[in-house]
């Protein structure tokens, strides 16, 4: 049939009618947006909140301008370096988008065929479809047969004919799984495997099913599972530092009236004295806010993010979000796609087995070489597929590449150019017949290749291993091919007769050459990462489009189906079920098989109200919904756009070894994140604790505001590198998933923390108050200038402690060079500040002012030195004791 398709003014009035077939692509990430959010984080809200306050006290004449400003410089670069990594991650994932060339298609216009980009696309267009085609919008084969793969749409590769319909039938409005699979409908996404023929466009851009998809993709994200345990951290730091400060004001302003012996005797000393003490009282309290509130860790988690994004890069996963790589590692269940991701996403000979049922390893094929040699030329010689110049194979079905493969390219060059082995006579498959024949008169043989009950109906005699003519057993083979059914193999049979080709009929003397097993098998190192994924404690659910049964035989083979307790539903048993009965059998669910769009989002929804932590993958635009909904969406790099745009994660190689990887590095980010946490609050705790009690021992400011800036700022920033790189330990993949709102702070965590302050604590009053100690100085302004590198020398002894949870504290530095650079560098930068007044520098003399630090002798830096040692030690003692209860 001609068709002339729309004129130009025509492609106008339809596009001014039902709009343009363009899926507008989200905005890109701008480094303000980024720099912005930023300023939402709980952690730096109260950062920002002090900053104020000590501005506030500045102006009164009661603070120091440096730690305010210190502050504020440290949540500047918070937010640059967070928005550095996510306007980089964004960069890569675009560059990664605009290497792929925009789709185009075959349309029928002004009269004759004119390619089109998919964009330019409008309802009422003749789009002419062939086979390798990816179909440009939604709407009716009014032409022509195909076969069609919605694997984009519904999961799933499997062939769904399309057969012409009239112009007048309607496409659907309501769009079920069992509508991408009707006879006339097509959908925008899906690919054409076999045929020609015209689409009659009825739906473009985002009233198609992948533009509808793509609308539901602009839902408010949940917050990562680190953004809720930082929130729950922020809250209980501030808590902490409030009340303390609260506390320890009111018990100063209590030892000034007992200094003054009573409160009668001290208010009677008037007004402007007792304005003093509590402006005193309050500063103190201020300090002790300061102190408790880690300022590095913001920063901190941005650079582990920023570094650890771009290591994954070498693992095949391009993080798109870089709270997704943490959150990866807090998993508690994972959904994953089949096709692809669990299988290898294409057919392929699995087994070859004999007539009498006996399997021979692929690999050994090559010595039974009478069998070999027919199999190749009932394959080569009797097939739609061919190789390519590029080495590809192009044409037949997906079944007839399988075996192509099978065979080989050396194998079928050599066959294309032997002149002896010409065909004479030859029929192609067809779906009445279920077979195919070649004949090769120089042969004397007609071949024979199709499903095994047509081949078996007329065939009495098989070949052994050894090529010899046997009798043929039918309960035998019969039985073998009902094992390979069981698992998801379809099973073809190859044959040959002596007597010349008969169309249609299958001659009664066929000699079966031999039979082989045929599916999308389980990738071997799928199976091996879904082992340890679940060793993890992560639940791994396969959800598919496929049907029950395969489902359920791919799952067995790829480790998930191991007990009666596991569970494998279809989508129509699932929607039988209310939310509340899906909720109670979650944890044993295994297999979801024909899966839909909405079955994914509600899956992902009733896990997240059970407080779990939800990955999804996916390739497909059906997929795109879920992967936005999920806590970590992983989409895959050979997927649909959509479902780029909809996940955190793009998994590169579309293998589920590569999700695994991402969750070890999720988890060694977390472990970090927790590293860190003890290495600064231990100092934050020693640092409260010193600054409150202190003034009651007659110190009056052990630790001045610029040592707390130096703690706040160096210390943890430098600290962050030196722990944000700590390498990933296969044994994380050992731990159980931590709930969503479960607490960074855990009570053993709190234990080495509260001891190690504590040791600190003490370490810090022998120091200043010992005769023994204060005898090694000149001066009290050299002794407390020792004092300040005792601090800072034993928080990064304790950097050693916090590596390990038992006494491998100096095992794997060689995977972290940047921990010894780190540390010493700090004890250099400090031996610089301390012996500032020493280098004949105008700026070294405002350095050594702004620190209030003096040089002292060498006694006094190896006391100091062998007393911040003391840090190990005391807490390998601890974990002993620890580890012994346990």
């Amino acid at each position: 049939m001609k068709y002339n398709g729309l004129s130009d003014k025509e492609v106008e009035e339809s596009r001014k009618q039902h709009g343009s077939n363009m899926i507008p692509d989200s905005e890109p990430t701008t480094f303000w947006d980024e720099f912005k959010e930023t300023f939402s984080d709980p952690m730096i809200k109260v950062l920002l909140a002090i900053a104020a306050l000590m501005i506030a006290m500045f102006f009164f004449g009661y603070a120091e301008i440096y730690e305010p400003l210190g502050t504020i410089v440290a949540v500047l670069i918070v937010a640059f370096v967070s928005a550095k990594t996510g306007v980089a991650s964004d960069t890569k994932y675009r560059e990664l988008k605009e290497s792929t060339e925009k789709d185009k298609c075959k349309v029928h216009r002004n009269g004759v065929i004119t390619i089109i980009d998919v964009d330019d696309v409008v309802v009422g267009d003749k789009v002419l479809l062939q086979s390798g085609d990816k179909i440009p919008a939604d709407g009716i084969l009014i032409d022509g047969s195909l076969r069609v793969d919605n694997s984009a749409l519904n999961g799933e590769a499997e062939e769904c004919k399309k057969t012409q319909a009239d112009e007048s039938f309607q496409l659907a409005d309501e769009i079920t799984g069992d509508t991408f699979v009707d006879k006339h409908s097509l959908f925008r996404g899906a690919i054409v495997f076999d045929g020609e023929g015209i689409l009659d466009v009825r739906k473009v851009g985002l009233k198609t099913m992948m533009g509808k998809m793509a609308e539901e993709m602009q839902e408010d994200e949940p917050d990562s599972p680190l953004k809720v345990k930082l929130a729950k951290l922020a809250k209980q730091i501030s808590t902490f530092g409030y009340i303390g400060a609260i506390v320890i004001a009111v018990l100063y302003f209590a030892y000034f009236i007992v200094l003054a012996g009573g409160p009668s005797a001290y208010f009677a000393e008037g007004f402007e004295n007792i304005l003093k003490d509590l402006i005193q009282a309050v500063s103190l309290a201020i300090v002790i806010i300061v102190c408790a509130v880690p300022e590095g860790l913001p920063l901190m988690i941005s650079l582990v993010l920023m570094q650890n994004t771009s290591k994954m890069l070498d693992h095949n996963v391009l993080v798109r979000k870089a709270q997704g790589i943490e959150t990866a590692g807090s998993l508690n269940i994972l959904f994953s796609d089949k096709t692809g991701t669990i299988t290898k996403g294409r057919l392929e000979v699995v087994e070859f087995f004999f007539g009498d049922g006996k399997s021979v390893a692929l690999s050994e094929l090559k010595n039974h070489g009478k069998v070999k040699g027919l199999v190749d030329l009932a394959i080569g010689k009797n097939t739609q597929s061919m190789f390519d110049a590029s080495h590809k194979v192009i044409g037949g079905n997906a079944t007839d590449q399988a075996l192509m493969k099978f065979i080989g390219e050396s194998t079928f060059r050599a066959l294309e150019s032997d002149k002896e082995c010409v065909i004479t006579q030859q029929q192609g498959f067809n779906s009445s017949n279920k077979f195919s024949q070649a004949r090769i008169e120089s042969l004397g043989k007609t071949f024979y290749k199709g499903a095994p009950e047509r081949l078996l109906g007329a065939a009495k005699h098989y070949l052994d291993a050894d090529g010899t003519v046997k009798p043929l057993d039918m309960d035998v083979v019969n039985k073998k091919i009902d094992e390979l059914a069981v698992k998801a193999m379809r099973v073809l049979a190859f044959g040959y007769s002596e007597r010349t080709m008969t169309e249609n009929k299958i001659n009664d003397d066929v000699v079966i050459i031999g039979l082989v097993g045929i599916r999308d098998d389980v990738r071997p190192e799928a199976k091996e990462a879904i082992a340890e994924v679940q060793g993890a404690g992560i639940q791994v659910v396969m959800i598919t489009g496929d049907r029950l049964e395969t489902a359920v035989a791919i799952a067995k083979d790829a480790g998930l189906l191991k007990n009666k307790d596991d569970k494998a539903l279809s989508s129509a048993q699932l929607n039988e079920m209310s939310d509340d009965e899906v909720k109670k059998i979650i944890p044993h669910i295994r297999v979801i098989a024909r899966a839909l769009p909405t079955d994914k989002s509600r899956m992902v929804r009733l896990c997240q109200e059970m407080n779990l932590v939800v990955g999804m993958t996916g390739d497909g635009v059906n997929d795109s919904p879920a992967l936005k909904r999920a806590d970590v969406g992983f989409a895959m790099g050979s997927g649909t756009e959509a479902a780029k745009e909809a996940g955190e994660i793009v998994i590169l190689d579309d293998n589920f070894k590569s999700i695994k990887d991402a969750i070890l590095y999720g988890r060694t980010i977390y472990h970090n994140i927790l590293k860190f946490c003890k290495f600064q609050l231990v100092i934050n705790v020693t640092a409260v604790v010193v600054s409150a009690i202190a003034p009651f021992f007659g110190v009056e400011e052990p630790l001045k505001v610029t040592h707390l800036l130096f703690v706040n700022l160096v210390m943890d920033g430098l600290g962050a590198i030196m722990l944000g790189n700590e390498p990933a330990l296969e044994k994380y993949m050992d731990e159980k998933p931590r709930r969503r709102d479960e607490s960074i702070i855990s009570k053993q965590m709190m234990g080495q923390i509260l001891t190690m302050g504590l040791w600190l604590t003490v370490v810090s009053f022998v120091y200043l108050k010992a005769p023994f100690f204060k005898n090694l100085f000149e001066n009290e302004e050299q002794h407390l200038t020792g004092y300040f590198v005792l601090f800072i020398v034993s928080a990064l002894f304790n950097g050693f402690n916090v590596r390990d949870d038992g006494a491998e504290i100096f095992k794997g530095l060689n995977l972290n060079p940047g921990f010894l650079k780190v540390f010493f560098t700090i004890i250099l930068v400090q031996a610089v500040i301390v012996n500032a007044g020493l280098i004949p520098f105008v700026v070294f003399d405002w350095i050594g002012e702004m620190f209030s630090c003096v040089p002292f002798g060498i006694k006094g830096w190896i006391a100091v030195i062998l007393l911040a040692v003391t840090m190990i030690p005391v807490d390998l003692i601890r974990k002993a004791i620890v580890n012994k209860k346990h």
